[in-house]
């Protein structure tokens, strides 16, 4: 009998936000000879227990009533807005076997990292935002990042430059659009700050200070690293790629989303570093991402993946700018790397498949001794 595989994604008017990989997941889950369907909170039946699940057809979506899922891939990505309100509530319930446990937002996964002496070295300074921090922060930086605990895509970023005439901003509102001003002190700068915050906050958001690192490998755009760790069919952690990703001119963050491009990890780091470091350098990224995981599942629990944005300064310092547990995989397509773009796809559904047969051996081994 097949084992079923039920991904929680969100479904809005328009559909799902990432049909794309989505699509793959279903597909490639037929070929693994699982049944994988998708669905929302309000797709569920809880008195008759069964679930209005989803899945491709040529044209767009099918759906039908799906009995409880063997366990579930959750891969909705949260932000505090009223349309997503219900997801919270409705993971608490727990419902189902998950194979990911929830996370934090970004501010709250720093404080845990930070408490690890080993993952200290690679964090960069990160502070609540207030006026003093942010005092504090341009005095020992000259670059300081303004972001929100819940974005993505390199949305409502700020990046504040300490200049000789005050202090320059750059960035992207959540609606894309670019901005850059500058500011004469420091006092119109946290006027002007608290005005983006206000304007740019979703729901309850709060938003952080991290210190600007200088990844201005290549001058005039912004530069860093994706590297993506999943587990695979055995349970394990591994590091399924890593590529350099290269902001767009004048842009503040380096996000595809963003016009950002891809380019090969080790080809980019040689012509910059040379053999030798670059190989330092991506063993360094390695081992910050399995020395992060570990520390993340000791605090959250079993988690299954995680894309990593990782800042390679101009002097070959590796730092962790953030983790997310439900990343993209869009880096390895613009690659050209179609292999390593279904590896990326088919490891979360390999990773469930392990859990449910282990659950069958156990059984199995339990049942024995009856």
């Amino acid at each position: 009998m097949k084992k079923r595989i039920g991904v929680l994604t969100y479904r809005g008017e328009k559909g799902f936000i990432e049909p794309g990989i989505l699509r793959l997941m279903v597909r490639e889950g037929e070929k693994m000879n699982l049944e994988v369907f998708l669905f929302s909170p309000q797709d569920v039946d809880l008195t008759a227990r069964k679930i209005r699940g989803y899945t491709p057809t040529q044209t767009g979506w099918k759906n039908d009533w799906y009995a409880w899922p063997d366990i579930v891939i959750d891969r909705y990505r949260y932000y505090p807005v009223p349309k997503h309100a219900g997801y919270l509530s409705f993971r608490r319930q727990q419902l189902f076997r998950y194979a990911n446990s929830r996370f934090a937002n970004k501010f709250s996964v720093h404080r845990v990292l930070e408490q690890d002496p080993i993952l200290r070295k690679w964090l960069p300074q990160t502070m609540e935002y207030s006026r003093e921090s942010l005092a504090i922060l341009l005095q020992e930086h000259r670059v300081v990042y303004v972001k929100p605990t819940n974005g993505t895509g390199g949305r409502s970023i700020l990046r504040v430059v300490r200049t000789p005439g005050g202090f320059h901003l750059q960035g992207q509102t959540k609606k894309k659009k670019k901005i850059s001003e500058s500011i004469p002190s420091l006092d119109v700068l946290h006027q002007r700050l608290q005005a983006w915050i206000k304007q740019e906050k979703q729901g309850n958001e709060q938003f952080f200070l991290q210190q600007g690192l200088e990844l201005s490998l290549v001058p005039g755009r912004t530069v860093d690293a994706r590297l993506l760790a999943q587990k695979d069919g055995t349970g394990n952690w591994r590091l399924t790629g890593m590529a350099i990703r290269l902001g767009a001119r004048r842009s503040s963050t380096s996000n595809l989303h963003s016009g950002g491009t891809a380019v090969p990890a080790a080809r980019f780091l040689t012509e910059h570093f040379g053999y030798e470091m670059t190989r330092q350098i991506i063993g360094e990224c390695k081992e910050l991402a399995l020395h992060a995981v570990s520390r993340i599942e000791q605090h959250f629990g079993q988690m299954m993946e995680f894309g990593f944005d990782i800042g390679i300064d101009v002097k070959g310092h590796v730092w962790l700018i953030e983790m997310n547990p439900k990343p993209g995989r869009e880096i390895f397509r613009q690659l050209g790397q179609r292999k390593r773009y279904l590896e990326a796809v088919r490891r979360p559904l390999e990773y469930a498949a392990h859990l449910l047969l282990n659950d069958q051996q156990v059984s199995d081994e339990n049942h024995a001794y009856v």
